[in-house]
């Protein structure tokens, strides 16, 4: 008799609940609660968990085999459920859901004693003699504020031994690019060199403006008195600062005050970024790595909940970087907390978009350190799925392309793409064998039904034909797609997959799922990546091609076209680039070519269209 798995037990059990809002609370062997989230029905919601694992990442799966029961409560709203949730998370801080931790906590700005004090930031306050400012509770300010103030005063931020020129007989690059006075070297006199010193702790406890106006008055004295050695270091000061001024504006907002959330998620794991305005500045930012349970649309609306629960303090305006389907209830419950409305908005153009972009893009760098790759990938890959309406993020991406010289050793390549660069590892090469002449559609048909066909013969290979990928791009447009989909229905296959398309200079133009194109060009990030994928799979194909046909010159078949000599051959192919382009080219194409008459176009294109007649 076949045994029941925990698992089928607990889906039994699921599939018993009521179609409500409410709560449920996953709890492991021991009986303790591991995690614990909201449902709008309830018996959908949780029956999720214990079925097919296929749309599940590794920290669900983990997640649910670890769970021996779980326990639930009816609601009689969404409203209150999400309140209930966020209430029992907070009292019972289950392993697995967001739990807001981050490297926040006091910080110090340090000023060292001694003859050649320095400036520096300090985790903690220690009983060491030296001067603490502080505490401050941003680690960002503090940061921000020294580094600020050692750029405008031109203080040292290593760990050199100051004012010993026997020791340290050359300044560093930082000296010569106007960084730091070198008092290591002596370079700065000490008197001035304190002077700096007091100067930069003005600057940090009162702000840059009332620094400006005090070192404008000196300068104006300096001046005065002859003293325009002095009045130079003065005026440099000046710009400085007002240079760091400028560069803090960059990211300042015409909203006095409000806060912007923006995540990025991959591997199970997600990251969530906070930046903060106050008075038009950027005052603080936060970042916290949490495991990714729900999608990542009820993981913002749980991280939301949890961020401002304890907060002292919640803007009137909030804005998010995806459409959120709670907004309204999350809205009515911030307001609620704050005594005043409080509004949740997704910006589609100008500055705020800007600050919406630039805090995701932090999550994506964040989120890529600890993943161990790129953030630009990270974002890239992240803004690809929102595009393609993909159902994961394609960590793992094949893509193939059909190489031949009108229709002479007819091959295909495929490369695969890993977090966004080329997994050599996983590229395979193909030899058309079930026709001979040149028809990529056929082709490209073929290489998905061999690719598929081995899949279960290597489905315990992490690698090549035995991993399935995420996203299948091909290149080339609704024919090749055509081609495909019925080749993934044979083997029962639900995988993404799409074309690139290209335009008329043989460029990355768009992607398309056999309907309407998707333009990319607009999307930086995406279009560089699909680019990139395009070029290498088009590069590896070719490649292939090229060595199983070098015996061969590619201008052979060209010199046997009626009116093409070895002139015009080149420049065809400085043109085109490749025998292949020619032969899909128009005759409108071929006639734009200098040098190539519409007599001599019309002779390429029947030449290498004969076959179809």
């Amino acid at each position: 008799m076949t045994e029941i798995s925990h698992e089928q037990i607990l889906r039994k059990k699921a599939m018993t609940l009521p179609l409500k809002p409410g709560v449920y609370i996953m709890k492991d062997k021991s009986g303790n609660i591991i995690y614990i989230g909201k449902a709008k029905a309830l018996r959908n919601r949780v029956s999720q968990y214990f079925g097919s694992h296929r749309a599940h990442g590794e920290k669900v799966i983990k997640m649910v085999s670890q769970v021996r029961d779980f326990e639930y409560i009816v609601c009689d709203s969404e409203y209150e459920a999400l309140m209930l949730e966020c209430s029992l998370i907070k009292q019972h801080m289950p392993k697995y859901n967001i739990l807001l931790k981050d490297d926040k906590g006091y910080h110090y700005i340090k000023i060292t004693k001694g003859e050649w004090p320095t400036i520096s930031a300090a985790m903690q306050k220690e009983e060491d003699g030296n001067e603490y400012l502080g505490p401050y509770y941003s680690s960002y300010i503090v940061r921000q504020t020294v580094e600020s103030a050692r750029k405008a005063f031109m203080l040292p931020s290593c760990t050199k031994q100051l004012g010993n020129k026997k020791l340290n007989k050359r300044p560093c690059l930082n000296y010569y690019i106007k960084n730091c006075s070198a008092p290591c070297c002596s370079m700065i006199k000490y008197a001035d060199y304190i002077e700096s010193v007091n100067n930069a702790l003005k600057f940090i406890k009162s702000g840059s403006g009332a620094s400006l106006q005090e070192l404008k008055e000196q300068m104006q004295e300096a001046s005065d008195n002859f003293e325009f050695e002095r009045a130079a270091i003065l005026r440099d000061r000046i710009f400085a600062i007002q240079k760091i001024t400028q560069k803090q504006k960059v990211v300042s907002s015409t909203y006095k005050n409000q806060d912007i959330i923006a995540a990025v998620n991959d591997k199970g794991t997600i990251c969530f970024e906070v930046f903060s305005f106050r008075n038009g500045d950027l005052v603080d930012r936060r970042e916290f790595v949490e495991p990714l349970i729900e999608t990542a649309e009820e993981s913002r609306a749980e991280f939301i909940l949890a961020y401002y629960s304890d907060s002292e303090y919640i803007p009137n305006r909030i804005l998010v970087d995806i459409e959120l389907s709670d907004r309204e209830t999350l809205e009515q419950i911030l307001s609620e907390k704050a005594g005043r409305k409080v509004a949740i908005l997704l910006p589609q153009k100008g500055e705020q978009l800007r600050l919406v972009e630039m805090c995701r893009n932090n999550a994506a760098e964040r989120l890529s350190h600890e993943l161990g790759y790129k953030g630009n990938k990270v974002t890239a890959l992240e803004e690809l799925k929102a595009l393609l309406s993909l159902p994961t993020v394609p960590n793992y991406i094949e893509a193939y392309d059909v190489s031949n010289t009108a229709g002479s050793e007819n091959v295909a390549g495929m490369v695969t793409f890993m977090n966004g660069v080329p997994y050599k590892a996983g590229y395979k090469k193909f030899k058309i064998k079930s026709f001979v002449g040149q028809d990529d559609v056929r082709s490209m048909a073929e290489v998905l039904d061999r690719r598929f066909s081995e899949y279960k013969n290597s489905q315990d290979d992490s690698v090549g034909f035995g991993k399935l990928p995420d996203l299948i791009l091909l290149d080339g447009g609704k024919g090749q797609l055509s081609a495909v989909l019925p080749v993934l229905q044979k083997y029962g296959l639900n995988i993404p997959i799409f074309g690139m398309v290209k335009d008329s200079k043989h460029k990355t133009r768009a992607i398309t799922a056999g309907g309407a194109d998707i333009e990319i060009k607009a999307n930086r990030k995406v279009y560089s990546l699909i680019f990139e994928i395009q070029e290498e799979v088009h590069r590896f194909s070719v490649s292939f091609h090229h060595n199983r046909s070098k015996k061969k010159s590619l201008k052979s078949s060209l010199l046997e076209i009626e009116g093409v000599g070895k002139v015009k051959a080149d420049l065809l192919l400085k043109f085109f680039g490749s025998v292949k382009a020619i032969s899909n080219a128009e005759i409108e194409e071929l006639s734009a070519v200098g040098g190539i008459d519409k007599k001599t176009a019309c002779s390429i294109y029947n030449y290498f269209h004969k076959s179809a007649e």
